[in-house]
């Protein structure tokens, strides 16, 4: 021990000693008052007895008796179990529980700070030692063991080859490469053998940025379509391009011109929609005119554009131009008709469906901002003219009647946000549905507008006559809407019976399997009891339907389930989930702040699903991240109406929502700790494969890491949130970007295993799609980040290829 005798090696030792007595003593006055009151509200006595046994310690350290290394190992190996017994051997559930204790244990048995014990100290170090050892080879096993996560393989199945002479085999002609939704293309040239060598074939930089003009995040949610050698999509500010398929160069642009203002809740656009005269579907006949015939003459294939200001454009598909007889030259007013025309309140952010000769459209509606907003209706136009064909109105007691000009659709009633799919055959299209806003209070609804709220409305697409309507959740005051595509898909039962079932995932982790000629469950979702409650003037649904196939926890969060990235912050986010209201899903919203699992974020968004329609086999992606709704009683303060006409500037997922008119406003946010880390422990994102014959989960791994969240840029696998959906191909590979890191991935379809990944320059929360083109694959995704996701924007359209 001579080497440590040296003046600065004791004065190392000294105040060595007297750091780790003052950060003892301040640990244990922390944990014991913090303990105090998380056990008075129903928490773990833990803390409690942890912050008695750390004073304890810091005593005997300031007494120099070596024993209290024996009595820091006990409290070590203590809180091992205890970690294990609460979380099992999750490594990231184990890390806040322990980190702390074991860094410090560390710089205790370092020679230097154990030369302040007295001559025992050798037994001190050697126990605190071995307690370390145990901590750590439960660490490393925990690492390798991840309880989250589903191992299997999917049986391999055969690949189903591109179609030899079809020349739009290599295309992606919808959102979801069909109008069927399924996110799945048959190209197989880039598969699990050679999917590694994928390298960057081109940029496109479309130049649309975040400006100061923008009141609102704007965020890049597009995917491409490709049809023949040319790729069409739109920016944030719905700048409409036409790129060459194969190398990515402008061939022309449109600018609608968008002028966003506080008024805007969204500055979005998530595709485009294509129409080909030729080689469209025959729908019922409808009457020529010469300005139809013009038409014909200069937009043979066109490519329709929503705008974000409450327009939508038809243009010529080879030349950019509007098409001149439809619309007033190719702009029509969706506006017309609204019960509220503050641009920017209805919002298409979709692309529409092509049903026929029948444009379908719906639209966003601000969410939670006052009881005066436009109507949900759904329409369909001809698409030649932009002719009002009809109207769906799903709040009016006669929902197919069109009001004259001297009257108007139905205000707030529930709309349709999400893409749309479509059954040719069936003349049905498939709308997810919204509930009538303000989301978080409803106490003023009335039947009507209760119909057809969140759920799947199935119309006959050429009268927009109601077929069936299937509702996921009754009196939804959670905004838990139908967010994603439903996919349609022809699936073969247990008993070998080829059935035409509908997909339909739900904020709610439900995965709703319909069969879509009538409605009917093809898989059981009984009601059952949720918990009542609700605030002053509402009231709570008794029941909700929980679907069979689905991926929302098996059981409700407990204080267990809390997480930080230390004790410190651990005991905090416990605290404030015991008081919070909380007994499960379907927790009514609260004055006290309601804990809201699944979040308002939904476990599906935007991105759905992708179905592999030859292996039978889904793709899913759900996320796990709580929120917290908090009703705001009206006040001076809280007004009942709004200061002034079409103020807004209100976020859909976080911050003050107003609900003017109604008696609550609301606050929404991510449940997080006070240094802003997600209070629930991960995975927070998944990726995962269904088999659709027997509607079970094969394998789920977690996706994603904390490279662009943490202040450190270390590639942690954690699972993170995501904003996007999954593209599957016959090649046995997927891709997905979605994360809050800036990555595209590609993982086994078999198997889950990731086999590729891709840097990206900006966020990649956009569904990513997959054509070739002069006999080469390209998969192309738009990285162009998410201002609320919290993600780094940008402009670009990158397309990756085998060299």
């Amino acid at each position: 021990m001579a080497r440590f005798a040296t003046p600065s090696h004791a004065r190392f030792t000294h105040w060595g000693h007297w750091i780790s007595v003052v950060f003892a003593m301040l640990t244990g006055a922390y944990l014991f008052g913090g303990g105090i009151w998380l056990s008075t509200i129903g928490g773990s006595p833990y803390y409690v007895v942890a912050g008695i046994v750390w004073l304890a310690f810091a005593w005997l350290m300031l007494r120099r008796y070596a024993y209290s290394l024996v009595v820091y190992a006990a409290l070590l190996i203590a809180t091992l179990a205890w970690s294990v017994a609460e979380s099992g051997t999750d490594l990231w559930a184990l890390a806040p529980r322990l980190d702390v204790l074991v860094v410090f244990g560390i710089w205790l048995v370092v020679p230097p700070v154990s030369a302040a014990f007295d001559t025992d100290r050798r037994r001190g170090a050697l126990t605190l030692g071995a307690s370390l050892v145990i901590c750590v080879a439960v660490l490393i096993y925990a690492a390798f063991n991840d309880p989250q996560q589903v191992n299997g393989a999917l049986a391999a199945g055969a690949t189903t080859p591109t179609l030899q002479g079809d020349a739009h085999a290599g295309d992606w002609t919808a959102y979801g490469h069909t109008q069927a939704g399924t996110r799945y293309s048959r190209l197989s040239q880039i598969n699990e053998h050679n999917v590694s060598d994928l390298k960057v074939a081109w940029t496109f930089e479309t130049g649309d940025k975040k400006g100061p003009q923008d009141p609102v995040e704007i965020t890049n949610e597009v995917t491409p379509l490709k049809v023949g050698d040319t790729l069409y999509l739109c920016s944030p500010h719905q700048i409409l391009f036409a790129l060459d398929a194969a190398t990515g160069k402008e061939k022309w642009r449109f600018d609608p011109k968008l002028k966003p203002d506080p008024s805007f809740q969204h500055v979005t656009c998530r595709g485009v929609s294509y129409y080909d005269e030729q080689a469209s579907a025959t729908a019922p006949s409808q009457q020529t005119s010469i300005a139809q015939g013009a038409t014909r003459a200069m937009c043979t294939r066109r490519v329709i554009l929503p705008v974000n200001d409450g327009h939508l454009y038809e243009l010529d598909a080879d030349t950019g131009r509007p098409c001149p007889a439809f619309g007033n030259t190719g702009d029509l007013d969706l506006q017309h008709l609204q019960p509220v025309q503050t641009a920017g309140q209805y919002e298409p952010t979709s692309p529409p469906v092509i049903a026929g000769k029948v444009i379908v459209v719906a639209g966003a509606v601000t969410d939670n901002f006052s009881t005066r907003e436009p109507s949900g209706v759904i329409r369909g136009f001809d698409v030649d003219t932009g002719r009002l064909v009809w109207a769906f109105d799903t709040g009016s007691d006669t929902p197919n009647a069109i009001p004259d000009d001297q009257h108007t659709f139905t205000k707030n009633s529930p709309n349709s946000w999400a893409p749309a799919a479509y059954d040719p055959k069936l003349d049905l299209v498939y709308l997810p549905m919204g509930v009538k806003t303000p989301d978080i209070w409803g106490g003023d609804r009335t039947p009507a507008l209760e119909r057809y709220a969140s759920g799947l409305l199935a119309l006959h697409a050429s009268t927009g006559k109601l077929a069936w309507f299937y509702q996921t959740v009754h009196h939804d005051l959670w905004d838990m809407d139908v967010p994603s595509q439903p996919t349609l898909a022809d699936i073969t039962d247990r008993n070998g019976n080829t059935v035409p079932a509908i997909y339909v995932p739900a904020k709610t982790g439900n995965i709703f399997v319909l069969d879509r000629r009538n409605g009917h469950l093809l898989v059981p979702a009984p009601e059952r009891p949720v918990p009542q409650g609700a605030a002053r003037g509402d009231h709570v649904s008794p029941t909700q339907p929980f679907s069979a196939l689905t991926f929302r926890p098996s059981k409700n969060l407990t204080g267990a389930d809390m997480w930080g990235a230390t004790m410190y912050d651990q005991l905090v986010c416990r605290v404030m989930f015991h008081r919070l209201r909380y007994e499960g899903p379907f927790t009514p919203p609260s004055e006290q702040g309601t804990l809201v699992f699944p979040g308002n974020l939904g476990m599906f968004e935007w991105g759905g699903i992708a179905v592999d329609t030859d292996r039978q086999i889904a793709i899913a992606n759900p996320i796990a991240l709580p929120f917290v709704s908090k009703l705001i009683p009206r006040g001076p303060r809280n007004p009942i109406e709004p200061p002034q006409a079409g103020q807004n500037g209100t976020g859909a997922e976080a911050g003050v929502q107003p609900q003017y008119g109604v008696p609550f406003g609301v606050t929404l946010n991510p449940f997080m700790s006070p240094i802003g880390l997600p209070c629930k422990q991960p995975a927070w994102g998944y990726v995962a494969a269904l088999d659709l014959r027997t509607n079970q989960v094969v394998w789920k791994k977690r996706i994603g890491t904390v490279r662009d969240s943490a202040p450190l840029p270390i590639p942690l696998r954690m699972g993170m949130p995501m904003l996007g959906g999954p593209v599957t191909t016959a090649g046995h590979v997927f891709f997905i970007g979605a994360t809050a890191d800036n990555y595209l991935r590609a993982f086994s379809t078999d198997t889950g295993k990731e086999l590729w990944s891709a840097r990206l320059p900006a966020g990649g929360q956009a569904t990513p799609m997959t054509y070739e083109v002069n006999g080469k694959q390209y998969v192309v995704i738009a990285a162009g980040g998410h201002g609320s996701f919290g993600t780094k924007l940008g402009d670009y359209v990158i397309a990756y290829a085998l060299p």
